[in-house]
């Protein structure tokens, strides 16, 4: 199996599709059963994670965290109802912009 980023796509559909099974039966179920606050809290334990095994400077432990918060996001944007193709249009709307200009440009009560 050739690696690429379309497995985020693929991954996504899986999430997805196990919203509203059976928990018992699926960690994703179990999770997004759970809802917003537990899905989100997963994803920052999981970025914390990241951010040790970054400073450890462990190349094996980057990769496999950076894995989980991948996954822990796609859930996450599953169980809000948001595709992963609005994060994308949202990057595509940045693409060429510097991002100093565009924190600049956002409104400040954001």
């Amino acid at each position: 199996m050739k690696a690429t980023a379309n497995q985020l796509d693929d991954l996504f559909d899986v999430i997805k599709s196990r919203k509203g099974q059976d928990p018992s039966s699926s960690y994703t179920a179990r999770l997004m059963a759970k809802g917003t606050q537990k899905c989100a809290q997963k994803l920052g334990e999981e970025a914390v994670e990241l951010v040790i095994a970054a400073t450890a400077n462990n190349r094996t432990e980057l990769v496999t965290e950076s894995a989980d918060l991948l996954y822990h996001w796609l859930v996450l944007l599953a169980e809000r109802g948001i595709a992963p193709e609005d994060v994308y249009a949202e990057l595509a709307r940045r693409e060429g912009v510097s991002g100093l200009d565009e924190k600049a440009a956002r409104p400040k009560d954001a």
